[in-house]
């Protein structure tokens, strides 16, 4: 079955009449005797539209149920049942309610349309999808309901319902549109007349495009080449040469003169004009035509100036610019050989603007190759001089020879000077040849007169075809050297493409390829100090930037004679205002400079592949920081409210005159207090020092520390005969921030308590205090904390250590799950490791690992010190500790 056709009526705004045209449209076709249905159409509280749905058959819609409320949306089953020859439905970009069979209301209509119903529709401007960024950025409101501007664009028929910004207030404010108590709030808001301008301006411009394509698909059909300048179109004509800029711009300017308009730029990339482009130029040329609001084009085509022409043809174009030429030559400008007087000349009814710009007529005509060497060229002209010569005596000493045999003879030797030599030797060699053949092989022989005219031609054929051939031999030696030179740029661009799609290309890199390419002995880059980029490029490079050379600072360098500062080297490429790449070790030939521009294009993609990484990096930073702070938050809503209401509630039974309390029953409230205050201060202890370890602001003052000194300060508040602590008698010292060291072990021996109550706790170093491991090529030291409980599966030991986790999902209430990842944080920010290990025979011990200072010192009564250690952990449970999470010292530490 063949598709239907859909009929769309636009309108810049609510209440611009597209429902009320859709109607009338209805009953025109009704009237007509085409059977029409209002499959589903909304009045919108007006009357007038109310009125106009009398007379015409309505489909009942289906109600749909959606959070407890009743809603209307179109039968679409009712619809294919009916199956009319047409069907009104309003509000094409309506989103239907969850539980549709559709989530559009524009798939409904494109199920009405496969079945061969003509649909008319409506639809906003503000609910096409490519507007609706500069929709919501003219009347600060967001639309919720969009519509793909393709499937708008398949419509077959778009309609304009379209009237002034002031008619449309005047007919809000008579109460047409909304109902009086909104009225008001419209006309202040969405409703203003700059907002309904820009609306209307948008819808109309929208609509122009569409009429544009539907012109370009009738002149295609038709054959049409000639431009109908229904619009302004204005194509610029860009070499690859740095003039190029010039052109857009002026180009702009021109097109600001009219409202409306198209901006294209177009490269024609010829099979033998590469050489002249600048990819770097052509590249740059690009984006500033894209923020121009313009498109960049390229083509390909052997005669530059016929095929500008015919891309112009082709998109309509109204007026061309181009340069003038950079011919610096008398000859090249009298000959009008350039591309600018080419178009002029054969442009027709388009319009040609020919810019001046600083290179016209200061360039130079592209220098003719010398594809033999100049050895070669000496060496052939001498050989057209003496092997004429010799051959003619060769003939001389031939007791019976003809002319033929003399032809022959010589033009054997114009083909060796050819081959040898090029073109313009083979001349001179054909000439002189000719000479000596007339002189003493053609009658008169000993005169240069020619009696025979059929000798006159041989001759004649003679000097062409050594010509010819001599041609033919020097086009082909420079089409074998270019294809030579084109086929190892194409190589090396090869290998620069592989290692841009593959991200192993790196600054360095490029610059130690460049010297392999260019036979250089340096390379450096440098950025111009306080340009875009510049710090995040130097902070990346390997190469030191402290130093700034005339404002200008080194970003990477390679080979043994880098230049030291921009304008230190033998070749130096512009890569954009504050970029520079510079060469030494000697003077490239211009045959060369394409692919250095293709270097510093790629150098430059890198350096913004790196600042993006950078910016990736810091964005992914800043997410997870603010992932964090949210679960904090959600920790502070949730997992403290136990503590605080316990808090809450034992000082409100205190505080009540009226009930008397026991001495046991006052301290049971009172140790409640002091309980649920502990565990409050060491949630929001945890909590900010979590904050801390994402923020990056964890600075840890290393010094040398004993494991004694922070022990007894870990366990404080541990209940008697939970922790037993076993420490051999030589432990060294470690480079550690003591308070950080503290709560790293009170967390550990925290969670250990709290997941294996029925077990004990020890706290065991290793023998000497030395692990068998080493933290960045230093030797280390460890301590282990072991518990005997129900252990952690393999599969759980990475996410132990993440924020908010807890073993089994344990209730919130035994803390928010930040103990382990403090620790984890604390450590790691001391240069240590923190790590699990399974228990022999079942449990979980955790190993803390932290470099040994650089000064060991032992204690003299090795055998003491454990239990002086022991005695001091005794002595100081009864209160605080310095350093201890309730010591405020600690925090200004």
């Amino acid at each position: 079955m063949a598709r239907a056709t859909l009929r769309i009526f636009l309108g810049a705004a609510p209440g611009v009449g597209k429902t009320y045209a859709m109607l009338e449209e209805a009953h025109r076709l009704s009237g007509r005797g085409e059977d029409v249905v209002v499959a589903f159409a909304m009045d919108h509280g007006r009357s007038d539209t109310r009125a106009l749905m009398d007379g015409l058959e309505v489909i009942p819609p289906r109600t749909v149920a959606y959070r407890d409320t009743a809603f209307e949306e179109m039968d679409v089953d009712a619809v294919l049942t009916r199956k009319p020859r047409t069907a009104v439905v309003d509000e094409y970009a309506h989103s239907n309610i969850p539980g549709s069979r559709n989530s559009k209301r524009w798939q409904d209509v494109e199920e009405l349309l496969n079945a061969g119903i003509n649909v008319l529709s409506t639809v906003n401007v503000q609910h096409l999808a490519s507007l609706g960024d500069v929709v919501s950025a003219i009347t600060d409101v967001r639309q919720a309901e969009t519509v793909p501007d393709d499937v708008v664009r398949r419509a077959d028929q778009i309609h304009l319902v379209d009237i002034s910004p002031e008619l449309l207030r005047q007919r809000l404010g008579d109460g047409k549109i909304y109902s009086a108590d909104k009225i008001d709030a419209a006309l202040s808001n969405y409703f203003r007349l700059g907002n309904l301008t820009a609306l209307r301006e948008l819808a109309l411009l929208w609509l122009a495009d569409r009429v544009d394509e539907g012109l370009a698909k009738y002149r295609l059909e038709q054959g049409i080449e000639a431009s109908w300048p229904t619009r302004e179109r204005i194509v610029i004509g860009l070499t690859g040469g740095p003039e190029g800029e010039v052109l857009v711009r002026r180009a702009a300017r021109i097109l600001k003169r009219v409202n409306g308009g198209d901006l294209l730029a177009v490269h024609v990339r010829a099979a033998d004009g590469v050489a002249a482009e600048s990819p770097q130029a052509l590249e740059a040329q690009r984006l500033l035509v894209r923020d121009l609001g313009g498109s960049y084009h390229i083509v390909a085509g052997e005669d530059p100036a016929k095929a500008l022409l015919d891309f112009a043809r082709s998109v309509n174009a109204t007026q061309i610019v181009v340069g003038i030429s950079r011919r610096r030559s008398l000859a090249g400008r009298l000959t009008g050989r350039g591309i600018g007087n080419r178009v002029v000349r054969d442009s027709g009814d388009i319009d040609v603007h020919m810019v001046s710009h600083p290179l016209g007529g200061r360039g130079v005509d592209r220098p003719r190759q010398r594809d033999f060497g100049r050895v070669r060229v000496i060496v052939g002209f001498a050989m057209a001089v003496v092997l004429p010569v010799i051959l003619q005596l060769l003939l001389a000493a031939s007791p019976t020879h003809n002319i033929t045999t003399a032809v022959l003879l010589q033009l054997t030797g114009s083909v060796a000077v050819a081959l040898v030599g090029g073109l313009w030797p083979a001349l001179l060699g054909a000439l002189w040849s000719s000479l000596l053949v007339n002189f003493f092989s053609i009658p008169p022989v000993g005169t240069l007169t020619i009696s025979d005219p059929e000798n006159i031609l041989a001759l004649l054929v003679f000097v062409g075809v050594s010509a010819a051939v001599a041609a033919v031999v020097d086009v082909s030696a420079r089409r074998s050297k270019e294809a030579a030179r084109a086929r190892a740029e194409a190589t090396t661009l090869g290998d620069l493409t592989r290692g841009a799609s593959s991200a192993e290309d790196t600054v360095e890199g490029l610059l130690k390829q460049a010297l392999d390419v260019f036979q250089m002995r340096g390379a450096a880059l440098f950025r111009a100090v306080g340009s875009a980029g510049a710090r995040s490029a130097a902070a990346g490079s390997a190469v030191s930037a402290d130093a700034a050379n005339g404002g200008w600072r080194l970003v990477a360098k390679a080979g043994e004679a880098a230049p030291a500062a921009p304008d230190g080297g033998d070749n130096t490429e512009q890569i954009d205002a504050g970029t520079r790449l510079v060469l030494s070790g000697r003077i490239l030939p211009a045959s060369d400079r394409r692919l250095l521009s293709a270097f510093a294009a790629h150098l430059s993609a890198q350096l913004e592949r790196r600042q993006l990484a950078a910016s990736r990096r810091e964005v992914m930073r800043l997410a997870e920081s603010n992932t964090m702070r949210t679960s904090i938050l959600r920790a502070v809503s949730h997992d403290l409210r136990t503590p605080l209401a316990g808090i809450k509630l034992a000082v409100g039974g205190l505080r009540q005159s009226n009930v008397q309390y026991t001495p046991e029953e006052e301290q049971e409230l009172l140790a409640t207090i002091e309980e649920c205050s502990d565990r409050l201060d060491v949630l929001v202890g945890n909590l900010l020092d979590m904050s801390r370890i994402t923020s990056d602001s964890v600075n840890a003052l290393i010094r040398p520390v004993r494991w004694y000194e922070v022990i007894p300060a870990a366990l404080h508040g541990v209940p008697a005969g939970r922790v037993r602590v076993d420490l051999p008698g030589n432990m060294p010292e470690i480079d550690a921030d003591a308070g950080m060291l503290e709560r790293v072990i009170a967390n550990i021996v925290e969670n250990a308590i709290k997941y294996a109550p029925d077990s004990d706790v020890v706290l065991v170093g290793a023998a000497g205090g030395l692990s068998s491991s080493t933290l960045n090529g230093r030797p280390s030291g460890e301590l282990c904390i072991i518990d005997h409980g129900q252990g952690v599966p393999k599969g759980s030991v990475v996410r132990m250590f993440q924020p908010f986790q807890r073993l089994n999902d344990v209730p919130s209430t035994t803390g928010v799950g930040l103990g382990l990842a403090v620790a984890k944080g604390f450590t790691e920010a001391m240069g240590g490791t923190l790590t699990a290990e399974e228990t022999p025979g079942g449990g979980l011990t955790m190993v803390i690992r932290l470099p040994l200072s650089t000064g060991i010192t032992f204690p003299q009564d090795e055998t003491q010190a454990p239990l002086e250690a022991q005695s001091v952990l005794l002595e100081r449970r009864h209160r605080p500790p310095s350093g201890s999470p309730n010591d405020p010292s600690r925090e200004a530490r």
